[in-house]
């Protein structure tokens, strides 16, 4: 075996170079692997290659020691002489990477070979301290670190990052380029809303036109409808498009409006257009209208309540009725209508129970207890009313929502609906004064979330959503009076809002937890007597200005909470 300089000068065999050389524990031989193929499919964007030498678009072959090894007299000349090949190192890091000798013995052998060129983390698990291989920091050398995990940089700015590093380019060019197709995917969906509003006009007016094909044209036209309550719905809302969301259902609302009177319609259209009206008042909500939300609901509710009376024993028109009973309480408990969220909710839980007899062990009726004991847990809880009583209407909720999750492990809505009853029974337990296992229920619902947000990485929803456990964990450590490790956690659940409003300024969900975020920091500064806290108080109050400045609704409750945090000065 020659030394290291001779295979540097002189490399025998395929002569080809590798891009980077991806170092690795084999427990992490899946993501490796992965890694390999994103990488030597990616394409620069044309601008950016040609600042590069070559002007090549892809980065070249990357070399991962079980695909890429030829016949070599030994293992240990095969990676050496790739080693020498390579432009760049990613090394995949993890306990497991952290105590491999191979992976160590190849860091030294790169760093020997090649001391001006990049070596990359990749960290896959685990903290920095106990994932870094020893030899990565040795005579504290900082390597560039790109953290794949789903609570630090996410995998897609992870990877950004590792191709900005192997290709010597800016990083902030190729997250540009990424988020130029976000957009384009945005527009895509968004174009396909608007393709299916032109459907829908052009179906009601052909409607008015023929009326002797009244039947066959309405049955085309609802059809429809139930695709924008649906597909179209679920996917407009991950991309945070509340302004087509809206649209859409202005638009099948009108179907029904050109129908004329509502009492001939048949009572699946009656049904679809309360559907559309607990849609649209949750739209109104998310926007923050909780009055004009309201409306909406009563209306829905008045049409269901009619329904079920027609028909009690018919589990379609008991889950409709059932929605109706849930979003006119929700409003309520906006309001703070406590006594009205109370009757509603009650009536929510009856219908859930009457349709789990009508429809035993589906998902809807699994799901609907879930719901409905959680709502219950929130309204026993509210105020120490009934402490015991609350807990126990939470595990019931958690143990509903994950029979449902078994039977369809798939489905988002699931997962989110089990990641939010953790939450739920997280802050019942500190109600309780039981902090310690309310964190590791907010822990259950990070990892819960995190599962979710790595099948759908881009949707706005999943990733505010991701930020609720931190916020849950850093008011647990300031009630403990822990300042620094509240502040530590509430500033990384702030730092991914702000991430998020970037890319989605209008999202009002978004808006509101920057606001409640800065707020709880600055409580939490103020609290230890720190200057700091003015700085996340006057950035609260200019959000809300800046919310105020674009006609945006629903700032009361957050013009609320700050008025209360001056207040408790």
């Amino acid at each position: 075996m020659g030394d290291a300089g001779d295979i540097a000068e002189k490399p025998t065999g395929d002569a080809r170079r590798f891009a980077a050389f991806i170092s690795y524990s084999h427990a992490d031989a899946a993501a490796a692997a992965k890694l390999q193929r994103k990488l030597e499919r990616y394409r620069l964007p044309k601008r950016i290659a040609e600042t590069r030498a070559s002007e090549a678009t892809a980065l070249g072959p990357i070399f991962r020691d079980r695909e890429d090894l030829a016949a070599a007299a030994s293992l240990s000349d095969a990676i050496r002489e790739a080693i020498a090949r390579a432009d760049a190192l990613v090394v995949m890091c993890s306990p497991d990477a952290a105590s491999s000798p191979w992976v160590a013995a190849e860091i030294e052998l790169f760093r020997e070979l090649h001391p001006q060129k990049p070596i990359l983390a990749a960290l896959l698990s685990g903290e920095p301290a106990i994932a870094f291989p020893p030899a990565l920091t040795v005579n504290g050398n900082e390597p560039l670190a790109a953290d794949l995990r789903p609570k630090g940089d996410g995998a897609q700015l992870g990877f950004l990052k590792i191709v900005a590093g192997i290709a010597g380019v800016p990083l902030d060019s190729l997250i540009q380029r990424d988020a130029q197709r976000r957009i384009r995917r945005v527009t895509a969906i968004t174009g396909g809303a608007l393709a299916a509003m032109l459907i829908m006009g052009v179906m009601t007016t052909l409607a008015l036109q023929a009326r002797n094909e009244a039947a066959q044209q309405r049955a085309a036209a609802e059809g429809l409808v139930e695709y924008m309550l649906t597909d179209l719905r679920e996917k407009l809302r991950g991309v945070g498009r509340l302004d087509v969301l809206s649209s859409v259902n202005h638009r099948a609302m009108d179907h029904y409006r050109a129908q004329g009177d509502l009492r001939k319609l048949p009572a699946d259209s009656l049904e679809r257009r309360a559907r559309i009206l607990h849609a649209m008042g949750e739209d109104e909500e998310r926007r923050g209208d909780i009055d004009a939300a309201a409306v909406k609901f009563l209306e829905a509710h008045r049409t269901t309540a009619a329904l079920v009376s027609q028909a009690p024993a018919n589990p379609d028109r008991i889950f409709a009725h059932a929605q109706s009973e849930y979003w006119v309480g929700y409003a309520a408990w906006r309001k703070v209508d406590t006594a009205t969220a109370s009757k509603y909710w009650r009536g929510y839980l009856a219908q859930a129970q009457r349709l789990a007899r009508v429809e035993p062990r589906t998902v809807r009726s699994y799901m609907e207890l879930g719901y409905a004991h959680g709502n219950m847990c929130e309204l026993l809880m509210n105020k120490q009313r009934d402490v015991p009583g609350g807990l126990e209407h939470c595990r019931q909720s958690i143990a509903f929502e994950r029979e449902a999750l078994k039977l369809d492990p798939a489905r988002v809505t699931n997962g989110m609906a089990l990641a939010n009853r953790l939450g739920w029974m997280a802050d019942a337990l500190v109600s309780a004064g039981d902090l310690d296992q309310a964190i590791q229920f907010r822990e259950a619902e990070q990892r819960q979330i995190d599962a979710l947000l790595a099948r759908d990485p881009r949707n706005v929803e999943l990733r505010v959503r991701q930020t609720w456990p931190q916020i849950g964990i850093g008011k647990i450590a300031e009630s403990r009076g822990e300042s620094d490790k509240a502040a530590a956690t509430l500033k990384r659940a702030l730092a991914r809002l702000d991430a998020i409003a970037v890319d989605y300024p209008d999202d009002f969900l978004t808006l509101e937890y920057r606001i409640r975020t800065n707020i709880i920091l600055a409580r939490n500064y103020r609290a230890a007597g720190r200057s700091e806290w003015k700085i996340y108080r006057d950035k609260a109050a200019a959000l809300i200005a800046d919310a105020k400045n674009v006609e945006e609704d629903g700032l009361p409750r957050m013009t609320a909470m700050l008025a209360k945090f001056d207040g408790e000065k």
